[in-house]
Parts: structure tokens; C-alpha cells; sequence
């Protein structure tokens, strides 16, 4: 286990290494520069402004400077503020997070439990109900969803009922969580739904569940203690890149219901062909991705006693 972990982790170091230097060098291709917009700046002042940002020297002292500097946990100082994009982040993340927390634990918990149900009434209406809510999620954009929650969920039943159940914009209260929560949530439910269903299904059909039926064990105790753990392996694979792409995505999100996370630093940063804070926040995004799958990696290891790792079996 020990060295299954160092050789997960020395993965995960060359991984990050490469995320840097592809992210770095993409960002030179970008057309223009963060001045280009601005009128009327006098040669002087702009040379000032490029020296100042390190934007004046060849570009690979630009990427030696900056490896080192991301290596000591400093993504640069944001140009449009001059503020540093480590703190920028630090401060807008836990927004995006507790969002993010929220619409997976509602996606996760949602998703298996249509699964679990769809696959036990397969070729009922229960399995076609839950079969078009997963093809919805699949087919239906976020932002569509967001629009459609704030519109008949946040506005009309307002208008109805005359109680504001449902706040349209903002993070203060529970009743504005609810709809971005759904919103963001509402696709990862159908993914997961989806492959519980099917892996559901697969174990329901091995000799082992027939085994335990033959045994005259409940239907509950045999759904619940021996299909639902061995099929729910194949959705504990997807949580890593799933987790880091729920907590750390739903730009859309966030700008519809005007929520102040991440997103709304990374889309005025595209604006604004802001060089440190889009690199910033991809090279932070990537890295939590990465290391999102290496957990996942060890805890399916241990969930699963078939999986082998270096030197050993768990």
C-alpha cells in the first residue's frame, strides 16, 4: 500500500508539472496582452506596466520565474487589482465549495437512489420515470435548468402562493441555496443514476444474489447488504473527477444566481486577457482534480478487496 501510495503521488507531482508548463505556454498564445484594451497609454507608461508584471522578458525566464513561484505556492498578483491570485482564490473558493458540497451530496445521494429503484422495478413505470429524469439531466444544459428553477420555482410561485419559498440571486439563507443547489446537482444525477442502474442490474443478476435469494434472505437485506455495495464500486470510480468538476465548476451557475465564487473571477479574468488569474485558477482547478482521483484511487482500493495494489492485496 505504502508504495502504491509514493507511486500515486510521484503521478501526481509529473501530472501538476505538466499542467503548469502546458497552461503556462497556452496563455502566450492568447492574442493581445492585459493593456491591449486600454487608450491613450504612452510608450513609457506601458513599458513601466509590462516591467512591473515581468511581461517584458523573453518568455522563458517568464516560465522558469513562474514554476519557481508556483512551487513556493504563489500563482502572481492579479493584474487588474494587483492583488495576489492565491489570496483571490482562497477567499472565492469556499463559496464555489460549499456549493459544490452541497449539489454533490444531493446529486450523489439522489442519483444512486434512482438507480437503485430503476434498476429493482426494471420495465416498470418507476424505471421509465427515473430513466427520463437521467436523460433530462444528460440533455438539458445547467444554465437552462437554473433558468427554468428561478423562473417557475423562484418568480411564479412567489406570484402564486405570495410566500418566497425560493430566493432567486445571492448565497445568505438557506432559500437561496436551494436552487442553485438543484441547478448545479441536476446533471450529475443523471450520471450517476445512469451507471447505478446498470451496474445494479449486473449484480442482480450474479449467482451470488440468486445464491442468497435460494437462501430465503429478504429482498431488502439482499438489495441493500449485497447488491448496493458491489454496485455501487463503478460510481465511486467517477466521484474523483466528478467532485472536483461540482466543487470547483458551475461558473454558469454562479453568474446566474449571482453567486460570488470562482467563476465570477475566472470570466472577468477572460475578459480582461488577465494572464496570472486565468492561469491561477486553472493550474488550482487541475490540481484539485488530480488529486481528487488519487483519493478516489486509494478508496476504492479499499472499498473493492479484489483491487491489488503494488506489493500486495488489499
Amino acid at each position: 500500500m505504502f508504495k502504491y501510495i509514493l507511486k500515486r503521488l510521484a503521478y501526481t507531482v509529473v501530472t501538476v508539472f505538466v499542467l503548469v508548463t502546458l497552461t503556462f505556454f497556452m496563455m502566450q498564445l492568447l492574442p493581445g496582452d492585459p493593456f491591449t484594451g486600454e487608450k491613450k497609454i504612452p510608450d513609457a507608461v506601458m513599458a513601466s506596466m509590462k516591467a512591473k508584471y515581468g511581461l517584458d522578458k523573453p518568455v522563458y525566464q517568464q516560465y522558469i520565474l513562474y514554476v519557481g513561484n508556483v512551487l513556493h505556492g504563489d500563482l502572481g498578483v492579479s493584474l487588474d487589482d494587483n492583488r495576489s491570485v492565491t489570496d483571490k482564490l482562497l477567499t472565492t473558493f469556499p463559496v464555489s465549495a460549499d456549493l459544490g458540497i452541497r449539489a454533490l451530496c444531493f446529486a450523489v445521494v439522489v442519483g444512486i437512489l434512482l438507480g437503485i429503484l430503476a434498476a429493482v422495478k426494471r420495465g416498470t413505470f418507476w424505471d421509465s420515470l427515473c430513466m427520463f429524469i437521467a436523460l433530462l439531466g444528460v440533455s438539458v444544459p445547467s444554465f437552462i435548468v437554473a433558468a427554468l428553477l428561478q423562473y417557475f420555482l423562484g418568480l411564479k410561485l412567489y406570484q402564486w402562493t405570495g410566500v418566497k419559498l425560493f430566493a432567486i440571486t445571492g448565497w445568505k439563507g438557506m432559500n437561496s441555496k436551494i436552487l442553485p443547489v438543484i441547478a448545479m446537482g441536476f446533471g450529475t444525477i443523471a450520471t450517476v443514476s445512469r451507471l447505478m442502474r446498470t451496474s445494479m442490474l449486473d449484480v442482480l443478476g450474479s449467482d451470488y444474489i440468486k445464491t442468497a435469494k435460494a437462501k430465503g434472505l429478504s429482498q431488502a437485506k439482499i438489495i441493500w447488504k449485497h447488491g448496493v455495495r458491489n454496485a455501487i464500486l463503478p460510481v465511486v470510480t467517477i466521484l474523483g473527477p466528478t467532485t472536483a468538476g461540482v466543487l470547483t465548476g458551475g461558473f454558469v451557475v454562479e453568474s446566474i444566481f449571482s453567486i460570488p465564487g470562482m467563476g465570477k473571477s475566472f470570466v472577468t479574468g477572460i475578459q480582461q486577457v488577465n494572464y496570472t488569474m486565468i492561469m491561477g485558477t486553472t493550474i488550482f482547478y487541475g490540481t484539485f482534480l488530480i488529486l481528487c482521483n488519487l483519493v478516489v484511487d486509494l478508496v476504492y482500493g479499499l472499498i473493492d478487496p479484489r483491487v491489488k495494489l503494488a506489493g500486495g492485496s488489499k
